[in-house]
């Protein structure tokens, strides 16, 4: 169908206002799992302590009538200690810039420091829940706080070569090996016959379907409703007490974290701060800052899955 003969179009105008969206979209995943969970305490140093116990082996036998007691020894407690890291996101806006009207924001570099904001939690998660040992740092080196992956040492499952980390090295990666249920239930009852209590269970997104896929008890019995199809596990009844199923974005997929959040804090020097940096030529500059550290309260009271296939 031809057009209207002399119809001023579109394609000639050159007065039409254009149309901007106000809104503008963002679908960048944010969720922090662990450092939600987890407790929030301050220190006052770079280097911070704290000390950890455990009860004598538990007795059945009982003693003689008049007995005489023997001396028990006594155990002293556990120093345990870990750094507080520096992260931190700029952005740098123009003169200019900032004294226009850009839709969407009411202030550019406003807008800016709040994707900062969530930007930053991210990479606390992803140092938190990841497997980096603890470097003290120095002039000319970062420091970095001890992460969740190589604090776990009592109660791990690994693939083969797999090893436990320590205060100065990161948790050696082993073999990648299919998760399945066995797996753990196995941690689980490890951490049962340690004292550990965990209720929450971090993983990436491959492994959380697999979670979805356990079978659980046979003969299992579910009402649902008709028009819903129930393909997911959020909630994990197990012998040893129930676990969330929280998947994560910034986690190593390859790992299963197995979390008790009353036995381990983030440990903030700096919490959240915003620095306005010294103006140079026409531009403003601002620095959020945090300077942070994981306090793993009782390493044993939380557990490992690790060495996973993640696709």
């Amino acid at each position: 169908m031809a057009q209207v003969t002399n119809a001023f179009d579109t394609y000639e105008a050159t007065s039409d206002r254009e149309q901007l969206s106000s809104i503008i979209y963002n679908i960048s995943p944010q969720t922090t799992p662990m450092l939600s969970a987890i407790g929030k305490n301050s220190v006052k140093a770079v280097t911070f302590d704290w000390q950890t116990e455990t009860l004598p082996s538990a007795s059945g036998t009982g003693e003689i009538e008049g007995f005489e007691i023997s001396r028990a020894a006594t155990t002293a407690t556990v120093r345990e200690s870990n750094v507080a890291m520096i992260q931190s996101r700029n952005s740098t806006v123009t003169g200019s810039q900032q004294a226009s009207d850009p839709a969407g924001v009411k202030s550019q570099i406003a807008h800016f420091m709040a994707l900062n904001a969530k930007a930053l939690k991210r990479d606390m998660e992803t140092a938190l829940t990841g497997n980096y040992a603890k470097v003290a740092g120095s002039a000319s080196a970062a420091r970095q706080t001890r992460s969740f992956e190589s604090w776990i040492t009592s109660n791990t499952s690994r693939g083969t070569s797999g090893a436990n980390g320590s205060a100065s090295a990161a948790a050696t990666d082993g073999t990648q090996r299919a998760l399945t249920e066995a797996l753990l239930k196995t941690v689980l009852q490890t951490g049962f016959g340690n004292g550990a209590e965990m209720s929450m269970a971090i993983c990436g997104p491959y492994n959380k379907t697999v979670i979805s896929g356990f079978t659980g008890r046979s003969n299992v019995r579910q009402v649902i409703e008709t028009d819903t199809v129930e393909a997911s596990i959020s909630l994990y009844a197990s012998d040893f007490g129930e676990l969330r199923i929280v998947p994560d974005n910034f986690s190593r997929e390859r790992s299963l974290l197995l979390v008790d959040p009353n036995y381990a804090a983030v440990s903030y020097l700096r919490d959240f701060e915003s620095v306005d940096i010294s103006t140079v030529g026409d531009a403003i500059t601002k620095m959020l800052v945090v300077e942070y550290g994981l306090q793993m309260s009782n390493e044993a009271a939380h557990g490992i899955v690790a060495d996973l296939n993640t696709s």
